[in-house]
């Protein structure tokens, strides 16, 4: 994170994790809802509060982890449009609140060693599924020495079907953010192109790159 621009998002699997944008009209963006598993630098939970204006919440098992975001990485205070609970994710998100009530549900639960994903099973994602509205996606970020990125996708798909999957390649870095739609769209490409347009100009994310490096698993 850039403590100067807190709210701009540094790392490139960190801007895909916004992918969900390309699927839904730019406008109406502000009236969506925006929920994050998992905290960590709460880089996401302020770019979709701050920048995108929409009503933000993440769940966060750790207080510690909220506190340092709140002194050292210039979490707002909580307010109509943005709230953490401190919860075990899994958990919260079988509350039937958070049903079919989600835009744009980020995943990005990992161990204190970052070996592999806290939760990766196919009752988590079906879990995950359930919250989403028609036009909902989920992002999840998949990167540790345990991961298998075979084996997840295959959960992923198994949970939101064949078509609803998309992956971007491989960062340098070795993370890769895998997207699910509730409800399947495959979009013409020229209708993505003018939404990565749209999204770079309007909110500074790289886009356009990610329609040349964001693909359906299935064809």
């Amino acid at each position: 994170m850039n403590l100067d621009q807190p709210n701009v998002l540094v790392h490139e699997y960190i801007e895909r994790m916004m992918a969900w944008l390309l699927f839904v009209e730019p406008d109406s963006v502000p009236a969506r809802q925006a929920l994050q598993l998992g905290l960590g630098a709460g880089s996401l939970t302020k770019f979709c509060n701050k920048e995108l204006r929409m009503k933000t919440t993440a769940i966060e098992l750790n207080p510690q982890v909220l506190t340092a975001c709140r002194g050292w990485f210039k979490l707002p205070a909580e307010n109509a449009r943005l709230q953490v609970v401190l919860a075990d994710a899994a958990v919260e998100i079988q509350n039937p609140r958070w049903w079919g009530a989600v835009d744009a549900l980020q995943v990005d639960l990992y161990d204190n060693q970052a070996a592999a994903p806290v939760q990766d099973s196919l009752p988590f994602y079906s879990h995950c599924r359930r919250l989403l509205t028609p036009e909902g996606c989920m992002t999840v970020n998949l990167f540790g020495r345990a991961s298998s990125f075979a084996r997840t996708v295959e959960k992923i798909t198994a949970a939101f079907g064949e078509r609803a999957v998309w992956a971007f390649k491989p960062t340098r870095e070795g993370n890769t953010v895998v997207l699910a739609q509730h409800t399947p769209s495959r979009p013409k490409r020229e209708l993505l192109t003018t939404r990565a347009d749209i999204i770079q100009t309007r909110w500074g994310l790289p886009a356009t790159k990610w329609v040349r490096v964001f693909k359906p698993v299935s064809s």
